[in-house]
């Protein structure tokens, strides 16, 4: 067992690696640097294949055949997943297909990538965790990149742009290097020498060959290659630019400007050594750059902007074309995107752009992961979030992003089940894939994670020490009068009226979780199924029903329908659901398995019902809100509540707020027929 650090400096000096600073430090000479990259020719990859590698080093995983891979990276390994990424497999897929095929120079590596969709949609999350990884896989062994600079006459001059080393070499060697280095190499994958030194590289360059008269081993000599490591923060690598007001903004924001200190030292403003190469593109190179909101740039910046994507350089002023290698990531919301596609003016940019829809999540299980981080998080002293409020409000929020199904038996709420991967009767999980053809818009309308994040922080902030499903959907009801994205009036209506689907979505869950608690005896259930295949059997067969006594009797048509009606099977379909379920039966047994009928979600939840049925006289659940005190009715809903608590997560609190709803629509007698599915 090792001893615990004595002293504060003991315990930050413990969590500290001397090594790993030296590795990062890394100095030599140009020719050691040329061996590095003879034994690793990684080291010199250009900005695109780096950030391929960068997505690629954390690996992926796919969830079925069918469906787009999810890439890890996305789900921030950096921060433990406070900034995940979720339900945006597929337009992630297409980002990463279209960074691969830069990486390999296929023509996007000339493209800005411009994420498109609707306010809160995690575009800049997206962002954000490029950057952020791009930043730490500098900082391995696999992801290591190299920079120089000149030694002159006593003077150390970091090339101000942290150009790749292996610009030094002149162009005409630069094929045979090439020829050299991807021996070995993927046929995909191509270590590539392209662009020229920045201005001030190429005045140390012409100064230091005329004074060796062209011997450009000499010249070399007085290059010093360092390890360069990437950083936001820092302005090393990675840059962000973000549109401002036009009046304090011009373009030198984004290729630099003249230092006129330094002009009177050097005695010209086109001398390079008296210009500030740090504009966004400038910092940037070799790495990416972030256009928060690029469409509502000047257009003055997207001249600028054009050029660096296809012709991978940007013009200083004063200066000649100077070469770049970074990727450029864009994004932009809906009425800015419109304003493009209407702008005959704005062809150029939207044939150098590739636009990938990033839209709202449209199932349930992603948005609800959305408010599980947002909240684990930062949980509130004295409060909790009741089972099921951060689900039905993600429900809430889907409905309001979908589309009235054309399908005249399917509602808005089945649809959302078939998205979220949920059995729907009449409908298979193939035909999920037709709805959303016919919806190419889906997602990029609605409601946004970031007001049902605010609805829900304003419950936690109240008083009530347990925030249930009906606080949060009131919460959401009264917030939609005064939010400022719903201005439409028809929107906000269908809105409200999708709150309501929500809570009788959420009264239908819960009228099922005090059923099931009510009928948790499974030694009850599995004779029930007993004695329902053993009539299934004998009506298949057209035999008896044999009891334990040995008496026979005719099949119970009674019991086999009170079953089969709450998985919604019709009379007319009923004979060939029993033909099935007796074939499935023997098609097990002649596998060598046993018939599981827990394996079958609906037939588990048709037996429970008509357990629930048969005992639900003897449970009195509406004792609960009776003034009347029963000591034998409460010792057995005691016993439901403590079920609700094990099973299904609730607290004391929450518990009683359920059974105290649910006895209340029992009262009533406002509870629809048990098992019968909302509209």
């Amino acid at each position: 067992m090792s001893e615990a650090p004595r002293t504060f400096l003991d315990l930050v000096e413990g969590r500290l690696s001397a090594s790993a600073h030296l590795a990062l430090a890394w100095q030599g000479t140009f020719e050691e640097y040329l061996a590095l990259v003879e034994d690793r020719p990684q080291v010199a990859r250009n900005a695109w294949q780096r950030l391929l590698d960068m997505i690629e080093s954390h690996g992926s995983v796919r969830a079925d055949e069918r469906g787009p891979r999810r890439w890890r990276i996305f789900d921030d390994p950096f921060d433990g997943g406070s900034d995940a990424v979720y339900g945006l497999d597929e337009p992630l897929s297409r980002l990463v297909q279209t960074i691969r095929a830069g990486a390999r120079g296929l023509g996007p590596e000339r493209r800005v990538i411009l994420l498109h969709g609707p306010v809160g949609s995690a575009k800049s999350t997206i962002a954000r965790i490029l950057k952020r990884g791009l930043e730490e896989y500098s900082r391995t062994e696999e992801g290591a990149l190299y920079t120089f600079a000149w030694e002159v006459d006593g003077e150390v001059v970091p090339s101000p742009m942290n150009q790749e080393p292996l610009l030094l070499v002149p162009r005409e060697a630069r094929a045979a290097l090439e020829e050299r280095l991807n021996k070995g190499l993927r046929r995909d994958y191509r270590i590539r020498i392209e662009g020229e030194l920045d201005p001030v590289g190429r005045h140390y360059f012409r100064v230091l060959m005329d004074r060796y008269q062209g011997d450009w081993r000499k010249v070399v000599s007085h290059v010093r290659v360092r390890r360069l490591v990437l950083s936001e923060k820092d302005r090393v690598g990675i840059g962000t630019f973000q549109p401002k007001d036009e009046k304090n903004q011009d373009s030198t924001e984004l290729t630099g400007d003249l230092n006129y200190r330094k002009i009177a030292q050097y005695g010209s403003d086109s001398d390079p050594r008296a210009f500030n190469f740090d504009g966004e593109f400038n910092v940037a190179n070799r790495g990416l750059l972030e256009f928060v909101e690029v469409l509502k740039l000047d257009v003055a910046f997207l001249y600028d902007l054009l050029g660096a994507t296809q012709e991978h350089a940007i013009k200083p002023r004063k200066f000649a074309q100077t070469s770049i290698d970074e990727v450029i990531l864009g994004h932009t919301n809906e009425p800015e995107y419109k304003k493009l596609a209407s702008n005959d003016l704005m062809e150029a940019f939207r044939d150098r752009t590739i636009k990938i829809d990033v839209p709202y999540n449209l199932r349930v299980r992603d948005e609800v992961e959305i408010y599980r981080r947002q909240f684990a998080r930062r949980r509130v002293p004295g409060r909790t979030i009741a089972p099921h409020a951060l689900e039905v409000a993600s429900l809430w929020a889907v409905l309001t992003r979908l589309e009235d199904p054309t399908h005249p038996s399917l509602t808005l709420l089945q649809k959302a089940r078939l998205y979220d991967g949920q059995e729907v009767p009449g409908f298979t999980p193939e035909q999920v894939a037709d709805l959303r053809d016919l919806a190419p818009r889906e997602g990029l309308a609605g409601i946004s994670p970031r007001y049902v994040q605010d609805r829900v922080a304003t419950c936690l902030a109240g008083d009530k020490p347990c925030v249930g499903v009906f606080d949060v959907l009131d919460e959401i009801e009264r917030g939609l009068r005064h939010h400022s994205l719903v201005s439409n009036e028809e929107t906000r209506k269908r809105y409200v009226q999708l709150v309501s689907v929500a809570r009788e979505e959420y009264e239908e869950i819960i009228k099922r979780e005090v059923q099931s608690a009510i009928t948790a005896d499974r030694d009850a259930i599995d004779r029930l199924c007993g004695k329902y295949l053993d009539n299934v059997k004998a009506f298949v067969t057209r035999e008896k029903v044999v009891d334990r006594d040995g008496h026979l009797s005719d099949p119970d048509e009674r019991l086999m329908r009170a079953i089969e009606e709450k998985i919604e099977i019709p009379e007319s379909r009923k004979g060939d659901f029993r033909h099935e379920l007796m074939n499935y039966v023997a098609a097990c047994q002649a596998e060598g398995r046993t018939f599981d009928y827990r394996e079958n979600a609906r037939l588990v939840r048709a037996l429970e019902l008509k357990a629930f049925e048969d005992r639900r006289d003897t449970i009195q659940l509406t004792s609960v809100v009776s003034t009347v005190v029963d000591p034998d009715a409460l010792e057995k809903i005691g016993l439901i509540r403590t079920r609700l608590m094990r099973e299904f997560g609730y607290d004391e609190v929450s518990a009683d707020e359920v059974l105290q709803h649910v006895a209340a629509v029992f009262a009533r007698g406002e509870a629809k027929r048990p098992g019968a599915e909302a509209a």
